[in-house]
């Protein structure tokens, strides 16, 4: 099990530490008016844990608090992974950014865009040019999630049973199938629309490598990086470790999500890429620190540091961002200021953004509210792990963000 413990002084590394102390202090409020039901903040600078706090329960029935190596579902998080896999694959000469996804996924051969109509009867015209590997990569292929009810595309997913996940006993490949055969919201590449793109990404991983998403995960990364608690299920015997997932009651307080929750504790069909592995703070922190660096840590080179600075660099058509090219709806990244690299939001224009950070800091978050971010400006990697859904309900991410920055002293 990999270990997190704080190793270095706050002054040491530049961070004024009565400041820092705002951070718990805030967030313990909260737990205690009932809005969350626990947490754990984690925070380093250059590559020393300067932070970590738990607070609150991992699961309120049980009265289980939150603990060092308590497991928490990660949903979106799951896609900077993948994209770091589908990455490792191009540095190997497996894959190219411009690979037509046909390539790899027949079925996506004949795409066809939306222009018109209702669910059942759209009107769609031929794609311009293809579905391609870049294209999953930065969410502007043209798929789309049937939970955002926003487009009759929204409704074709959710009428072959896409809301959440994929209908019960689809595998990756019977899922990408489906995807392939509705239409897509515009021309690839034209647009940006938070998307099933990197669960398609994650089988593009499995038929370019020969092994299967989970196989590539444990072998390629995981055991390399040491995140040993880091899986598509928690292990019988781990049951006991994972929190609790949660939806605000209207009443007040939380109500246990159970339906989606209990997903977590067997071993899937579906290896969804997009959003589909449970981890603990110890091995995400091993994840962002290998980013940190470039791509290496503890002698282990997952990728070259230039893969790593290209795909934290803005893709976005035209080099524009979310705010003008992104479909309107709630995602896990404001849109003004915030462009798309391969698998990350980042920073292009913090005044834009009206957010306390510096251009360059690449991120992304999961639907249970956790987020992470990495700020090479200031070089600095955080963390947020609780259990509440949807990660719209408070503005967890920028609060955190301001109470951490305005810590640093230089």
């Amino acid at each position: 099990m990999a270990q997190l413990k704080v190793d270095t002084e706050p002054g040491e590394v530049g961070i004024d530490g009565t400041r820092l102390e705002r951070v718990d202090s805030h967030f313990r409020r909260y737990v205690d008016d009932g809005r969350l039901a626990g947490w754990t903040i984690a925070f380093a600078r250059r590559g020393r844990v300067v932070h970590l706090s738990h607070y609150g329960l991992a699961d309120i029935e049980a009265q289980r608090p939150v603990a060092d190596d308590t497991m928490w579902r990660i949903y979106s998080m799951t896609k900077p992974i993948t994209s770091v896999a589908a990455l490792m694959l191009v540095e190997r000469g497996a894959l190219e950014l411009t690979d037509p996804v046909s390539r790899y996924i027949p079925a996506f051969a004949d795409a066809r865009v939306y222009v018109s109509g209702s669910a059942a009867k759209p009107g769609t015209v031929a794609a311009t040019e293809p579905v391609r590997v870049w294209h999953l990569l930065t969410h502007t292929a043209g798929l789309t999630y049937g939970w955002h009810h926003a487009h009759a595309v929204d409704e074709m997913y959710r009428a072959k049973g896409f809301e959440f996940g994929a209908p019960r006993g689809m595998d990756l490949a019977g899922a990408c199938e489906v995807w392939a055969g509705l239409p897509l919201l515009f021309q690839p590449g034209t647009e940006w629309n938070y998307s099933v793109a990197t669960d398609v990404l994650g089988r593009v991983v499995e038929v370019a490598s020969g092994q299967s998403l989970d196989a590539f995960f444990a072998e390629e990364i995981f055991a390399p990086l040491g995140m040993q608690d880091t899986a598509f299920s928690v292990a019988s015997d781990d049951i006991d470790r994972l929190a609790a997932l949660y939806v605000p009651n209207p009443e007040g307080g939380l109500t246990r999500n159970s339906a989606m929750g209990d997903n977590a504790t067997r071993t899937p069909t579906f290896l969804s890429g997009g959003g589909g592995l449970v981890s603990t703070a110890a091995d995400y922190h091993r994840f962002t620190q290998m980013l940190a660096r470039g791509g290496e840590l503890d002698g282990n080179r997952l990728l070259g540091p230039h893969t790593v600075a290209y795909m934290t660099r803005n893709h976005l058509p035209g080099g524009a961002d979310l705010d003008q090219v992104g479909r309107p709806m709630f995602s896990e990244s404001p849109y003004r200021g915030v462009g798309f690299g391969l698998g990350f939001s980042v920073v292009v224009d913090a005044a834009q953004g009206k957010a306390i950070t510096h251009d360059g800091e690449y991120a992304w978050g999961g639907l249970a509210s956790t987020a992470f971010w990495v700020d090479p400006a200031a070089e600095v990697t955080a963390l947020f792990f609780t259990q509440l859904m949807p990660s719209s309900t408070y503005p967890i991410r920028p609060q955190l963000r301001t109470l951490i920055n305005q810590a640093l002293l230089d």
